[in-house]
């Protein structure tokens, strides 16, 4: 018995019982010093469950006296979700709120109404090369908290539930998945998972979320028969019982992520994630004139409003 629920092939039709819908390798931009790598949003595919942003960050090598130095900037509509591999970033914002992210880590900043933060890095750390490999991703928010008060949540690698067999590892971020659940308060139905495969194992991805999709970061993973790389994000379809592979020889990592479709369309415009357009010029109008709050620490710098909102 085949462990592939999908519709009977037709004839002809090699696709026809592909479990994937799609697959996107992400737009690369050099951002001085490291390359990002952006799979959402996409021509292809707007979003994954919640999901309407995935920034791969690195891997890199930050040289002396560079590295990351984002200054601050507004967001509404959405939490910011920033786990990272290798590396650190230092986080504050107008909450008040100043954390530094280590590996394993997370940080949830929720905008809601609207929160301007800066990632930086601490200047004791540019005294000498380090790595930075990481992902950033963004979770569109429910309509009815969209104007809601923004909040910070962070959670150090040991508090996130870890769990293996059979050469399978998981540490889940957030949400729900193989029966257990993240600490970290979401505003919808999601899951979002760092796994690793040594080499030979096999997962099981249930079709029990609607939305689905697996980032690879490291090594080679193989769904349905098909081999793919590191950085390629697979999107699949509803419905159908999957299990990714290592076929090794050495260990795979991939994140799985996704949830249950958003509550109505959502626009995104730079920094800003709304269910109305009209919202997102009310934002972009805010920020031109100074009504946001200001990152106590960081208020002498600030990234203005650009002219186009960029790839």
């Amino acid at each position: 018995m085949s462990w592939l629920n999908c519709p009977d092939p037709v004839a002809g039709d090699a696709a026809s019982c592909d479990p994937i819908e799609t697959i996107i390798v992400p737009r690369t931009a050099d951002l001085g010093g490291f390359t990002a790598r952006r799979a959402l949003p996409s021509s292809r595919k707007r979003m994954i469950g919640p999901f309407i942003f995935f920034d791969q960050m690195g891997p890199a090598e930050l040289l002396t006296g560079g590295g990351i130095d984002v200054r601050p900037h507004p967001h509404i509509g959405l939490a910011t979700v920033t786990y990272l591999f290798e590396g650190e970033m230092y986080h504050r914002d107008s909450l008040g709120t100043e954390i530094a992210i280590a590996p394993g880590a997370l940080n949830w900043m929720s905008a809601g109404k609207g929160i301007v933060h800066s990632e930086r890095e601490r200047p004791e750390r540019k005294t000498a090369a380090r790595p930075l490999f990481g992902l950033q991703s963004w979770v569109a928010l429910p309509k009815n908290l969209e104007e809601s008060d923004p909040t910070f949540q962070h959670f150090d690698t040991l508090e996130q539930p870890e769990f293996a067999d059979g050469g399978v590892s998981v540490k889940l971020i957030a949400g729900e998945l193989f029966g257990h659940k993240a600490p970290v308060r979401t505003a919808s139905d999601m899951f979002y998972a760092d796994i690793s495969l040594a080499p030979g194992a096999k997962m099981p991805f249930d079709a029990g979320w609607e939305e689905r999709g697996l980032y690879t970061v490291a090594g080679r993973i193989s769904v349905a028969g098909q081999s793919f790389d590191p950085a390629q994000l697979l999107v699949f379809k509803p419905g159908d019982h999957l299990i990714v592979e290592n076929p090794g020889p050495v260990p795979a990592r991939f994140v799985v992520l996704g949830g249950e479709p958003m509550d109505g369309k959502r626009y995104i415009w730079w920094n800003f994630v709304s269910s109305s357009k009209e919202r997102i010029e009310q934002a972009k109008e805010d920020w031109r004139q100074g009504r946001f709050d200001t990152v106590p620490g960081d208020e002498e710098e600030f990234i203005p409003l650009p002219d186009r909102p960029g790839p």
